[in-house]
């Protein structure tokens, strides 16, 4: 139970006396004789404040009162009206009354969106008397979905209306409560799909379930209220049941009362209106259960308004009036009507001034209370934890302070309140700042090296290991910050396991390596990292590692450039698409020549197509070992290599004469087709024999071998006459010198005599005479062949005498017609039509005359191109080689060319033509 006195009170309301806008500004009055008012449906197109029934001199008007305080009428009733019920979210008016004299009450239902000859339209009127019984209506309560309304009575009864309670068709009447006591409260309450319907007298107070077909009732208490004392929250409050009584005010649910509030005072009135609890008092006892409807007051009785905030526990409004009829709300504001005819306005101040109220008397809690009820945004509630920080700050109580400031966290700029506590001694309300700035991933880099700095000044490390070690899947500070501050302050075992948690991996390895020297647990921790980031930590930290731990590093890098996999503890699990780059490793066994070679032959060993840097680099390695220990099986094993085909031919020309590789260097020549730089190897090493043995290998292949040694020895002073003889033996045989060369190169050899030359000019001479005999022969040959073609020539020239008798085609007698040619050739008319591609060609010599005119054709198309031949013969580095070329296609001979002339015909009119054409092609055969 809350103590009313203990509530404090506040001027939250500005009170003010309507003014009547025609009478220059005298008071509003309102007529007499006030019988039932309402308010509601502010948001209508009618500019309606609020509706009143005035009953004056009892003539059963129902009077609308406008926001303009315009007044307008119309007859509801012929003697009185006694109830109003206004539905807020439809434009329906209830109204009951009297037609006539005596008990016999009347409900009325007024559409007012409609009109019937002026006035809103009565859409239906039943009697509300309860069965037979005649009895005074207590209290009316409407539904707002229109499908209920209650009627209580003095005598203790209520009657339900179910259904459509704007017509009589779509509803029905039913007496829902018995009772000797009367009803003094209705108030129906909506929840999901259930309707309650509370009902309260004087001695009791129950709630009925409409939505269940039997109507189960609950008791909810044993005591009840006066008329007009009783209202149903709103949706904000749960919809809770307000009874006052003179002593408390009850809240119910629809199964259990609520809590109480000890509010004292005789009630005469109680609303409730937007989390506002409104009650009407007067200091004298409670009258007597049988004037529960009694409101006879003296003139001057004086009641107290009284506004409530149940939430924030506070009172808002407290002050005295005269003899108060009614308190209606609407249009923001409570209206409250007296009985002198004088209308109030009490008018809300708006939020900002009642916190400012607030402020003033430092009731900060109170208004965060307020601010949060009347729903103001972040930034004005986080204003007011600001100023409540900044009041506690002063008076001393910083961890207050710092609570409210952290409150203020995503509004207030940090730098505010850590500035007030930089001091030493309020260390730890700073690092509850910086936390929870944390929490709420507000920080910057400088927030976490200031949070972490502070630990570490504190030196406590369970926060430490608190803030680092959280559980959280999201992070709130900047790690790669929160490593580098542990690291400068010598924490490396906080910064090593932030770095693995949060998978900083140049940051955990280079703390490792640098800091710890654990270089075993780098190069573990490198182990079980995705392929591309083991791969780029290898080519980082390989050296060092290399350096530290050899075996193991070596073995890693085996892994990485073969079927590498990250370590069994890992969760992250690759598929490798290629494996490292072996080449790209060597330069980390720069002081490691032993696991450098371990490490290329495991390379060659697994995958024989390696890059060829890996040969060469293994090259060079066997090659310093072989130039050191001159071991055969190294020996034998670089020439291995270089008989792979995997190295670079340059490199590896290089290596093997830096180390004097003998073998390699000829093989390298011998595989490179550098066939003269062999022989002058083993002429600058004076391998006589060497060199001959070279020349009948490679002479073949450049016979200029032969050449060069031949002059090789003939610079020789000594006696080399027998590797000369077998060198001119070589020579003569292949006719690879000119005799008078070969005298010039021996001329410059003291000891080679005539007789080492003897036989090889006997044997030239003797072959030069054999070929000058077979050239005569030829000579003779060609010229007799020249005089029997100038005499068949002469002979064409002359009348030609046909003697052949049978045809050259078909072997058959020559009968007319018949075709002659001067080749000799002579057919069948018929025969040479039939098989001749052209009947002035003889088909017999067509196809070696062709060939001819092909050739000649050829050369002479070749001769035209004048332009070509000056290129060919600019570019070339022996021109005389290309006029030769040209010359022997007789580009530069006359040739004048004989042909048939067009449409010439076979036969003895076309004799001439055919003699001239065959002719021509006898002199060219």
């Amino acid at each position: 139970m809350a103590a009313f006195l203990q509530w404090r009170r506040f001027v939250f309301f500005d009170k003010e006396t309507v003014k009547d806008p025609s009478e220059n500004g005298k008071n509003f009055q309102l007529p007499v004789g006030i019988a039932a008012c309402d308010s509601g449906r502010g948001h209508i197109p009618y500019d309606y404040v609020f509706f009143d029934s005035y009953n004056a001199h009892m003539d059963g008007q129902i009077w609308f009162l406008t926001r303009s305080l315009q007044l307008s009428s119309f007859q509801a009733y012929k003697l009185r009206v006694t109830h109003l019920y206004q539905l807020k979210q439809h434009n329906i008016l209830v109204s009951v009354g009297q037609d006539e004299p005596g008990i016999n009450p009347l409900v009325k239902v007024w559409n007012l969106d409609k009109k019937d000859s002026g006035s809103p339209l009565c859409t239906r009127i039943f009697p509300a008397i309860p069965g037979n019984k005649p009895t005074e209506v207590s209290c009316l309560s409407v539904h707002e979905n229109l499908n209920f309304m209650a009627i209580g009575f003095t005598d203790g009864s209520v009657v339900l209306t179910k259904g459509d309670i704007t017509r009589d068709r779509h509803s029905k009447t039913l007496s829902l409560h018995e009772g000797n006591c009367p009803i003094t409260g209705l108030a129906f309450r909506q929840a999901g799909k259930v309707t309650h319907l509370f009902v309260a007298t004087l001695e009791k107070v129950q709630c009925y379930t409409l939505s269940v077909k039997e109507y189960p009732r609950i008791e909810l208490d044993t005591h009840g209220c006066a008329l007009r004392c009783s209202a149903l929250t709103d949706p904000s409050q749960d919809s809770q049941f307000i009874v006052a009584g003179d002593d408390c005010v009850y809240l119910y649910q629809p199964d259990e009362r609520g809590p109480c509030f000890a509010f004292d005072g005789h009630k005469l009135l109680t609303h409730w209106h937007r989390g506002y609890l409104l009650l009407i008092t007067h200091n004298n006892k409670s009258p007597s259960k049988s004037e529960f409807g009694s409101r006879q007051t003296s003139p001057t009785e004086k009641h107290i308004l009284t506004i409530y905030d149940l939430d924030n526990k506070f009172i808002a409004y407290s002050a005295a009036f005269d003899d108060v009829i009614d308190v209606l709300a609407e249009w923001g504001s409570f209206y409250v009507l007296t009985r002198d005819r004088t209308l109030y306005m009490l008018q809300e101040k708006d939020t900002q001034t009642k916190l400012e109220m607030l402020f003033k008397k430092n009731l900060f809690v109170m208004a965060i209370n307020l601010a949060k009820s009347q729903h103001l945004d972040n930034d004005g509630l986080s204003e007011i934890f600001r100023q409540y920080g900044d009041h506690l700050y002063v008076k001393g109580d910083h961890d207050g302070a710092i609570q409210q400031y952290i409150r203020t966290i995503g509004k207030l700029e940090p730098s505010y309140v850590i500035r007030k506590f930089l001091d030493a001694q309020r260390i730890h309300n700073l690092t509850a700042y910086l936390q929870a700035l944390h929490r709420q991933s507000l920080a910057n880099a400088d927030h976490t090296t200031l949070l972490l700095n502070c630990y570490t000044k504190l030196k406590d490390s369970s926060k430490l290991e608190e803030f680092i070690k959280s559980n959280e899947s999201e992070v709130h500070f900047d790690v790669e910050i929160a490593i580098k501050v542990l690291r400068q302050a010598g924490y490396h075992s906080h910064a090593v396991f932030l770095a693995e948690k949060h998978m900083h991996h140049e940051w955990y390895l280079k703390i490792q390596l640098e800091d710890l020297k654990n270089y075993q647990e780098a190069l573990r921790y490198i182990g079980r990292l995705p392929f591309d980031q083991a791969e780029s930590n290898m080519k980082r930290y390989g050296k060092i590692l290399m350096h530290h731990v050899p075996e193991s590093s070596t073995i890693l890098l085996k892994r990485l450039c073969t079927d590498y996999q990250p370590n069994k503890d890992s969760t992250d699990r690759d598929s490798l698409d290629r494996p490292a780059n072996p080449e790209e490793f060597i330069p980390v066994f720069a002081n490691n020549p032993r696991e450098l070679r371990a490490f290329l032959e495991h390379m060659i060993e697994v995958d024989p197509f390696s890059p060829e840097g890996v040969y060469d680099t293994l090259l060079e390695l066997r090659l310093q070992d072989w130039a050191h220990e001159q071991d055969p099986g190294v020996k034998h094993a670089a020439l291995s290599l270089l008989r792979s085909d995997h190295t670079v031919f340059d490199k590896a020309l290089v290596l093997c004469q830096m180390h004097n590789f003998k073998e390699g260097v000829l093989y390298l020549y011998e595989k490179g087709k550098l066939y003269q730089q062999i022989m002058h190897y083993h002429m600058q090493n004076e391998e006589y024999g060497k060199v001959v043995e070279a020349c009948k290998r490679y002479g073949d292949s450049e016979v200029c071998l032969w050449e060069q040694a031949l002059g090789y020895f003939a610079r020789k002073e000594e006696n080399c006459k027998a590797y000369i003889s077998e060198v001119l033996q070589h020579i003569d045989e292949n006719n690879l010198m000119p005799p008078l060369l070969v005298v010039q190169t021996l001329a410059h050899n003291s000891t080679a005599s005539l007789s080492v030359i003897k036989d090889y000019l006997i044997n030239k001479l003797e072959r030069e005479t054999q070929q000058i005999e077979e050239d005569e022969r030829k000579i003779r040959q060609y010229r007799e062949e020249t005089a029997h073609l100038r005499t068949e020539i002469q002979e064409l020239k002359t009348a030609k005498i046909f003697q052949k008798t049978k045809c050259s085609m078909c072997n058959s007698p020559l009968e007319l017609p018949s075709v002659h040619f001067l080749c000799g050739h002579s057919f069948h008319q018929h025969c040479l039509e039939s098989f001749a591609e052209s009947e002035a060609e003889c088909p017999t010599c067509t196809p070696e005359n062709r060939k001819v005119m092909d050739m000649l054709r050829a050369q002479d198309q070749k001769r035209d191109l004048h332009d070509h031949f000056h290129r060919q013969l600019k570019c070339s580095n022996d021109g005389f080689s290309v006029i030769a070329d040209y010359f022997g296609r007789g580009v530069f001979n006359k040739l004048t060319l004989i042909t048939d002339p067009p449409g010439g015909k076979s036969g003895a009119g076309n004799l001439e033509a055919e003699f001239t054409l065959n002719s021509a092609a006898i002199g060219t055969l």
